[in-house]
């Protein structure tokens, strides 16, 4: 995590899987990810994630990997600073309030705040629908 911590970006290349610790981590260390498949994270968290994901995060086409050091330092500094903070912004809703937190007082929505949301969202369009 420290390394991620003082990284501007960190890198998310597809795994076993499309879903990665790696990319939670980074998130939680403040650390830009760049990605290489929208499955990364783009269409599977779109509950936690923002809709535009190219304002907190970097997508890479797989053909561009032996440019990964060259694209990533086209991108202005200032927009890297206004995607780190996009993705500081992130961290209260990836991660869990303390269980005797007064919630009331926190000022945020936790990972199970959003979830709690959105699934009730989602039952209440499906009930609608019916």
């Amino acid at each position: 995590m420290d390394v991620m911590r003082r990284a501007d970006f960190c890198l998310q290349p597809p795994g076993e899987s499309f879903t990665r610790r790696s990319t939670f981590d980074s998130v939680l260390a403040g650390c830009i990810p760049v990605f290489f498949s929208v499955h990364t994270a783009h269409t599977q968290y779109r509950w936690y994630l923002p809709s535009r994901p190219a304002e907190w995060s970097v997508m890479l086409d797989p053909s561009q990997r032996d440019q990964i050091e060259d694209e990533l330092a086209r991108i202005p500094r200032a927009e890297v600073g206004r995607m780190r903070e996009a993705i500081i912004g992130l961290i209260p809703r990836m991660t869990y309030a303390h269980p005797d937190a007064n919630r009331s007082q926190l000022g945020f929505r936790d990972a199970v705040d959003v979830a709690l949301v959105e699934l009730t969202r989602r039952v209440r369009s499906i009930h609608y629908k019916h």
